[in-house]
């Protein structure tokens, strides 16, 4: 079954008594803000979590913006979700998915098995005209889950090190972000412009069918994106994917379980963490 849940399947599912622990997730820069936002409006069942919260470590130059959550912290939001074994959890946001997608893998790496996204986020939910609520959410049941870190392959900045100083032909580095920030023709949030050396650049946003409906791409599509950038999928679970911090990797990686491949191995701090150090080569251009 595919990760990309309708929102037409949702409803379905939903409203025929089947459980899911359906998540809606976002960040905003002012204190409460994120859950205000949950509580003016939000599909029936749901539960919040902000992401940097619940999703994301204490952000430093040397772990980048959005680093792993400590496990203790991550285990506490799992008691907060009320996530259960037995019920699949389905995430939304409010924009283009990445707080959704960081959520899902998140989840995915402490060994949460059925993690789900809705295809088009909240805005396909009310594109579709379904029914939505106000309030605080839904009380959480009692979680059975127990944080378990490395259910998904991960890449650590010495790794990267590593396979700079020893490359293997069959380990391809991917770079998720914008083109312009992956040629350093415009930098707003890292201390360097450009990439790591040898990277191949895929943007996240190809993987979808526009910018205003932020649906996903059919699995052969999102193959194709990959291939014609220049990745060789075959060899994909050995690659090393990142973005800036970990956001738009994430919701990459996704892609490429909805096309059916395995998941390459995910340098998490990214960007921000190799141009935090100095000594750190930097490319520019394509």
């Amino acid at each position: 079954m595919s990760i990309a849940v309708s929102p037409q399947d949702l409803k379905s599912h939903l409203y025929q008594g089947q459980r899911s622990t359906v998540v809606y997730t976002t960040w905003a820069p002012t204190e409460g803000a994120a859950f205000n936002q949950f509580s003016s409006l939000h599909i029936p069942t749901s539960h919040f979590a902000d992401t940097a919260l619940a999703f994301a470590g204490t952000p430093g130059s040397r772990v980048g913006r959005n680093p792993l959550p400590d496990p203790d912290k991550l285990q506490n939001w799992f008691e907060r979700l009320g996530l259960r074994a037995e019920y699949p959890v389905v995430i939304y946001d409010d924009g283009r998915g990445l707080f959704a997608g960081r959520a899902w893998w998140t989840l995915r790496w402490a060994g949460v098995g059925d993690v789900r996204l809705l295809n088009g986020g909240f805005a396909a939910w009310r594109r579709a005209g379904l029914e939505t609520l106000t309030g605080p959410g839904n009380l959480p049941l009692h979680s059975n889950l127990v944080v378990v870190p490395g259910g998904m392959p991960t890449a650590t900045i010495d790794e990267v090190k590593e396979h700079l100083a020893n490359p293997d032909p069959e380990v391809q580095l991917i770079d998720t972000r914008s083109p312009s920030r992956f040629t350093g023709r415009r930098e707003h949030l890292d201390l360097k412009a450009g990439h790591i050396p040898g990277a191949i650049n895929v943007p996240e946003r190809e993987l979808h069918v526009d910018d205003e409906t932020w649906l996903w791409k059919s699995p052969e599509e999102i193959r194709a994106v990959f291939e014609t950038a220049g990745v060789n999928l075959d060899t994909i679970d050995k690659a090393i994917i990142y973005s800036g911090s970990g956001n738009h990797s994430a919701l990459a990686i996704a892609a490429l379980e909805i096309a059916g491949l395995p998941s390459p191995r995910h340098f998490v701090g990214g960007w921000s963490q190799w141009s935090a150090v100095r000594d750190n080569p930097a490319e520019r251009g394509d």
